[in-house]
């Protein structure tokens, strides 16, 4: 075994996980799901079937990653925060083959306590504020926040809100890495 669970986690047969992840207290990893390297699943986690974890990907107590959820690399998913899966929930109906897909872009944090309602992306290196509820697509380098979240300003792939200039370029503070913002979307200077 190239990882290591608590005691207590249930592993089901016919799942993947990468070399050097760590699965805590209380966890359920599915069958048919996929953990990639370095990964950290916290305490009372459930990783559903189907799901795709990247590599170094920190999973923070009290997450249910549901059916239909793929996150990137080095995505970072917060204390309690919550995936939906279907956009009409009934428990009366049963809507097992509508899931809706979301992925998360390599880089993203969302915040504690944050929602994210099925089918909405969320782009590479989105900041989503503690308690934010998403209900449409973010894109690359934004900061929302709030309910329903709204759009804050962009973050550098440091975690450090950008200030841009006349000329629509930021540098991140930490980093000393350099942005370009241009017709409404973010990228890095190379």
């Amino acid at each position: 075994m190239s990882y290591t669970a608590h005691p207590t986690a249930v592993i089901d047969e016919g799942c993947s996980i990468g070399e050097g992840t760590r699965i805590w207290h209380f966890s359920h990893v599915m069958p048919g799901c996929t953990i990639g390297k370095g990964c950290n699943i916290g305490q009372n986690v459930v990783v559903s079937p189907g799901v795709v974890l990247g590599d170094n990907v920190k999973v923070q107590n009290n997450v249910s990653i549901y059916t239909g959820v793929e996150c990137g690399d080095d995505v970072f998913l917060g204390p309690s925060m919550v995936f939906t899966n279907v956009t009409n929930p009934r428990s009366a109906v049963n809507r097992r083959d509508q899931y809706a897909k979301t992925r998360v872009g390599r880089g993203a944090s969302i915040g504690a306590n944050a929602t994210i309602v099925c089918g909405h992306d969320i782009g590479e290196f989105a900041f989503i504020g503690a308690g934010a509820v998403v209900t449409k697509t973010v894109p690359p380098y934004a900061l929302v926040v709030g309910n329903p979240a709204r759009q804050a300003g962009w973050m550098s792939e440091y975690g450090h809100k950008l200030k841009f200039n006349e000329a629509g370029e930021a540098e991140c503070p930490e980093s000393g890495q350099r942005y370009r913002l241009q017709n409404g979307a973010v990228t890095r200077i190379k």
